[in-house]
């Protein structure tokens, strides 16, 4: 009785390709796709068990399904002179009905009941092309990630200039309070003054009186101009300082 052939869909049919640098774990993906109308039991086996990691490395397909399995090699170092010689072997066998006992099948199967696919590793190293995408993928990734950041950067430093604003406003507050209250104090002392000129005013005239109220009266001319000045001033730092908040 001649060997059945395969039952599955290999994908790929024949290499499992590694591309390097082979200083991590790399992964390849095999597809089995069961075409026929009954479950396939199927088990992957490898020359090398020490250097992959199969994943799921047996089970059952039903009619018509597809299973993936991944097959990660280990790190290690490669000479591109050597050939690799690692193979893989996917062993199948159609499902008795109502199978619970994986190993006993696999134990009591018949050779000539086997069907199997075999494949060989192919190790690649990168071409130029894919270190330069690798490169300018490296230089992105910080670019992608900065920018998906940026939100969070921009709320922070919303909040730290309206700190630095808020400080500003109150120091243009603390001025605007000074000078309003040196501007109520020349008030205060134009008003006397001008009290007091009328006082004098109103006083028996001689000499030195008149020459003490030509005094007070000057005085009291150059004090009255006094606040319009210091408004004007104040009118000054006040729109500079409001000015430089604003701005």
């Amino acid at each position: 009785m001649s060997k059945l052939d395969q039952i599955l869909v290999l994908d790929p049919p024949s290499d499992l390709r590694f591309k390097g640098p082979f200083t991590d774990v790399i992964t390849t993906n095999l597809k089995l796709k069961n075409p026929s109308d009954r479950r396939v039991c199927f088990k992957v086996k490898t020359t090398a068990p020490r250097r992959y990691c199969v994943r799921p490395n047996s089970g059952v397909i039903d009619p018509g399904a597809t299973v993936n399995i991944s097959v990660m090699l280990q790190p290690f170092d490669y000479d591109p002179n050597e050939k690799s010689k690692h193979k893989f072997m996917v062993q199948t066998i159609f499902a008795p009905p109502n199978v619970s006992d994986m190993d006993a099948l696999w134990k009591d199967a018949k050779p000539d009941d086997l069907m199997d696919s075999k494949l060989r590793c192919v190790f690649e190293l990168p071409s130029e092309n894919d270190k330069v995408s690798d490169v300018e993928a490296t230089k992105v990734a910080p670019v992608m990630n900065s920018a998906k950041a940026d939100p969070t950067a921009a709320t922070v430093t919303g909040a730290g200039a309206a700190q630095q604003d808020d400080t500003e406003m109150k120091k243009v507050q603390d001025k605007c309070k000074r000078l309003q209250s040196e501007m109520s104090k020349l008030v205060e002392e134009n008003r006397q003054l001008k009290d007091d000129g009328i006082r004098m005013r109103k006083a028996p005239r001689s000499d030195h009186m008149t020459t003490n109220s030509t005094s007070l009266l000057g005085r009291e001319a150059t004090t009255a101009s006094l606040p319009s000045l210091l408004v004007v001033i104040a009118a000054i730092f006040i729109g500079f300082f409001l000015g430089k908040f604003i701005l």
